[in-house]
This record gives structure tokens, sequence and C-alpha cells, in this order.
């Protein structure tokens, strides 16, 4: 009896619940007209566009710790750019990794990792029998050209490498842009735009979503991989440039290397154990029909070493195939600038697309497609809003809350009646009886007996 004053509130909340969801319930019914359900339908659309803007822009709405995702669980549900050689880098090292976030913010942030993961991508190191196999044989002669090697090699290596991460790009932020769809909702809950009765049309605009988040995700991934098939299918030069003076340096330490080394150049640069040229046979070859010069310049004796270096040189690339490591150094070294320079432009190019054909659809295209979609529906007189089936279910629980109601009020009778005699009834005091104590005279103390 004592839990009574407790209970009586509690039963008037209950009781104006159950009284705003049956007067709701029966708004629902009136309304279940076309021309209102299109306007509802637009005022719904409307909001949940706002409610998506506003997510992308920036909003602190919507709780963190039930809708915000951290980096680590990002990549559970998202999928993580994993290296070549299956290492996947510390999420600790990006910036606001263990923040709960979503929208925008989260998508930046997925953003910044890709350029932080892929931008620092290094070539492998490549085998002495990748570079042989690469030579092959020329359509016009059989010598070796290991520019086209190196050329080869390092395409193939990048679109082995950058065609599944931009594929892991374009999936992870159609995770994030997916995950703001659950929070738009939430948003138009807490502000009473939701349509809580008409769930099949709430679908429609799911799906529409869900739709055009997939083909521009498709569509944006499509331009990335042109970009990627258009810096690998022909190697332009002077996108390398970044990397001319890295390259000039290696090169010329390998030149040193050479040129201090007691073995011919051939053998450093060429092939091991090939016959040196023989510098008497060119100089009589390149000065035949003229007259012997006994008293030779300096200038022309260094013209002639320039001569038999570039003969040893070319006699050492073009008609030998046994790899010296010095040629194996200097390949590895245009293979990585190649690689490098792929590499940077890739990751420029996937962040502007993605930014322009991805993001910004989401802004300035979507709202006309949906608002498109929706009116072609009304226009042909799609039953967008099922109202059979919506009707039924109001009714249905119009009926429940009724009952739930008169429940409700019986039991909250009941209680007041109670709590009204408990209030009512006065303590009645019970009178404290006195006990004294009677003295009886026995037998003994009355004296003797006459």
């Amino acid at each position: 009896m004592d839990s009574v004053p407790d209970i009586v509130p509690i039963l008037n909340k209950e009781l104006r619940t159950i009284t705003t969801k049956l007067r709701q319930t029966i708004q629902d019914l009136r309304e279940l007209d076309e021309s209102r359900l299109r306007e509802r339908g637009r005022i719904f659309r409307d909001s949940f566009l706002a409610k998506l803007s506003l997510l992308l822009r920036g909003s602190v709405v919507a709780p963190p710790e039930k809708y915000g995702e951290s980096l680590q669980d990002e990549r559970v549900q998202g999928g993580a750019f994993v290296s070549p050689d299956g290492v996947q880098m510390p999420y600790k090292h990006v910036p606001n990794a263990s923040m709960r976030l979503y929208g925008g913010a989260q998508y930046h942030r997925a953003m910044a990792e890709f350029r932080l993961i892929v931008g620092k991508l290094k070539c492998q190191t490549i085998s002495r029998e990748e570079i042989v196999n690469a030579c092959g044989v020329e359509d016009i002669h059989d010598g070796t050209n290991y520019v086209r090697a190196a050329c080869v090699i390092a395409t193939s290596k990048a679109i082995d490498v950058f065609e599944p991460l931009l594929q892991q790009l374009g999936f992870r932020l159609s995770h994030i842009l997916r995950r703001s769809l659950p929070i738009a909702f939430y948003l138009q809950q807490r502000d009473g735009d939701y349509l809580s009765s008409h769930a099949f049309f709430v679908g429609l605009i799911a799906k529409a979503f869900e739709s055009f988040v997939e083909s521009t995700e498709r569509d944006c991934l499509g331009k990335c991989m042109e970009d990627l098939k258009s810096m690998t299918r022909y190697v332009t030069w002077s996108i390398h440039n970044k990397g001319r003076s890295a390259l000039r340096h290696f090169l010329g330490s390998v030149a040193t290397t050479a040129d201090q080394s007691p073995t011919s150049n051939l053998t450093n640069i060429g092939l091991e154990g090939s016959p040196p040229f023989n510098r008497t046979i060119s100089y009589k070859l390149d000065h035949k029909g003229r007259p012997e010069n006994k008293a030779t310049s300096p200038i022309h004796e260094s013209s002639q070493t320039t001569h038999v270096k570039l003969v040893n040189l070319l006699e050492s690339t073009l008609w030998n195939r046994k790899l010296a490591p010095t040629l194996e150094d200097i390949v590895n070294a245009l293979v990585a600038q190649i690689f490098e320079g792929i590499r940077d432009h890739c990751v420029a190019s996937a962040e502007m697309k993605f930014n322009c054909f991805f993001l910004m659809p989401m802004v300035d295209k979507f709202p006309a497609v949906l608002r498109e979609e929706l009116e072609i529906a009304f226009q042909e007189n799609i039953d967008v809003f099922n109202v059979a089936q919506v009707r039924q279910g109001l009714e249905q629980e119009r009926a429940d809350l009724a009952l739930q109601l008169k429940q409700v009020e019986k039991l909250h009778e009941k209680f007041i009646s109670i709590h009204y005699q408990l209030s009512s009834s006065q303590p009645v005091p019970h009178p404290q009886q006195e006990t004294g104590e009677g003295w009886s005279a026995s037998p003994a103390d009355t004296g003797p007996s006459v």
C-alpha cells in the first residue's frame, strides 16, 4: 500500500501517451487520401534531403556513441587498405583514428587514410627472372631493349597494386555514405518528420538512395580505372620528370663505380665474360680512307675513348642477354621511377575523381533524381504508400490502442480509489490500559485466630 502514491502518476503518464497515440492514429486514418499522402510524402522527402546534406556538411545532432564509427570499426565493416605484402598500417597513425565519426568527417578521414597509405607505397624489388622475361623479342630484331623491359615491369606492377586499392576505396566510401541513411531517418524521428506508418514509402526512398550510391560509385570507379589505364598503357616520360634528378644521381654513382673498376666497362655494364671491343679495329674502321695522324691530340683521344664506351655499351645492352648486376640495378631504378610516377598520379587523380564524381553528386544531383523519381511515381498513379495495407494496419492499431486505453483507465480508477481511501482514513488511537498490582491477604497474614 505504500507504493500506491507512486503508481498513480505513472498511470497518468501512460494514459496521456496512449491517448496521444490513439488521436494520431485516428488522424492518420482520416488523412489516408491520395492528395494528402502525396503532400506529406513531399514534405518527408525534403526533410530527408535536408538532413542528409546536414550530415555531409557536418553535424553533432546524432549521438556519436550510437551512430559514430572509429577507424578500427570502419576497417572491419568497410574493408582496409592492404599493401601488396599484406601488411596494414596501424590505425593509430591516421589522424582522428580513435574518434567515432560519421558523415562528411568520416569521409574525409577515409580519404586521408588512402592518401597516407597508398602515397607511400614502393615498388618491390624486381627479380632477374622478371627482367629477362620482360625483354622478349622485338618485332623487327632480336636485340634487347631494357628500357622497354623496365616500362613493361613497372606498368604491370602498378596495375596489380593500384587496381585493388581503387576498388577498395570505392567500397569504403560507399559504406560511409550508406551509413548516413539511418542517421538521417533518426534526425527526422527526433524532429517529428518521420512517416512511421508508411514503411513502404520510406523503403522506396531508401532504395533510391542505395541505387544512386551504387551507380555513382561504379561510374566514378570507372573514371579512376580509365586514368590508371592511360598511365599504364603508354609511359610518358615527361610525367616522370619529378624523379629525374634522383635517377641521374643513381646512374651517376653507377657510372663512377664502373669507371673505378679494374675490369672493363663491358663487364660492369653489360655481360660478364664477353670479349672486349677491339679499339684498334674500331679506330681503323672509323678512319678508313684517312691518313694516319701519329700526333693525336688529347681531345681526339678523348673522343675515341667515348666512342669506344658507347660501342661497348651498345654491344652489352643490345646483343647480349646475360644480365650483369649493374644493369640489373639500372633497370630496378627505372622501374621504381616509373612506378612512383604512376602512384603519385593515381593518388591525386583518385582523390579528385571521388570528390567531384562521387561526393558532389550526393549534394547537387541526388535531390533532383529523387524528386524526379517520386513525381513520376505520383503521376503514374503508382501506389507508393500502399494505402490498403496501411489502412488495415492503422485500423488494427486503433483497436489495440482503444483496448489498451480501457484497461489502463480501469486500472487507473482502481488505484485512484485506493489512494482516496488511504488518504481519507484517519488512524484510530488505541487507549493504553493501565495495570495495577493487587495485594491479597493470606490466612497467615491475618494473625492467629481466636
